[in-house]
């Protein structure tokens, strides 16, 4: 996940909210939905920028040490 597209995000769920006013979606509920989706949003852009593929350490070390791919 880039920082530059950070802008584009926020740009996209100030939509939601309006549109979500604008449905009738009282405060109350789109206030508990941000709070339960604080967790696993926080986790995507935490671990977005480490990229390593998903690989395993013992892949990732055998890749460094022998120079193979």
């Amino acid at each position: 996940m880039k920082r530059q597209h950070f802008g584009l995000y926020a740009i996209a769920l100030a939509i939601l909210i309006v549109g979500l006013t604008f449905a009738g979606v009282p405060l109350q509920t789109m206030l508990f939905s941000l709070l339960v989706l604080a967790c696993p949003l926080m986790m995507i852009f935490m671990m977005g920028g480490h990229g390593d593929g998903g690989g395993s350490d013992e892949q990732h070390r055998d890749h460094h040490t022998t120079g193979r791919s």
